[in-house]
C-alpha cells in the first residue's frame, strides 16, 4: 500500500480518480486521497460488510491492465526479470509488448 502514495504523488495534475484492488482498502488512504482530490474506486474488504458506492464500469476497466500484465509475464525474461539494468529492463518490456502487438 505504500506505493500507492508514490503513485498519486508522482501523478499528472489531470488525474481525477484512483482505481484499485482489494489490497488497497483502507479508510486512511481513503480519507488521503479524498484530501488529495481524488475519487477512490477500490472495493471493500468482506471482513467490514460496508459496500461504498464504486464505478463498477471503471473498475472493470482495470481488468484490461491486469490482462495486459498477465501477457507480459508469459515471458520468462519479464516475469524474472534477468536484466540488472533498468535501461535494459524497458527495452525488454518493449520489445515484448511489440510482438505481442503485432501477434495479437
Amino acid at each position: 500500500m505504500v506505493a500507492a502514495w508514490d503513485l498519486v504523488d508522482g501523478s499528472p495534475p489531470e488525474v481525477e480518480t484512483l482505481v484499485g484492488d482489494k489490497g488497497y482498502d483502507s479508510n486512511k488512504l481513503r480519507a488521503w486521497l479524498e484530501d488529495q482530490g481524488l475519487t477512490p474506486v477500490i472495493p471493500r474488504r468482506e471482513l467490514d460488510g460496508q459496500r461504498p458506492a464504486q464505478n463498477a464500469d471503471l473498475y472493470r476497466e482495470r481488468n484490461r491492465i491486469e490482462r495486459a500484465f498477465n501477457r507480459l509475464k508469459d515471458y520468462r525474461r519479464f516475469a524474472t526479470r534477468f536484466d540488472k539494468l533498468a535501461t535494459t529492463f524497458e527495452a525488454t518490456v518493449a520489445l515484448i509488448a511489440t510482438r505481442i502487438w503485432f501477434l495479437v
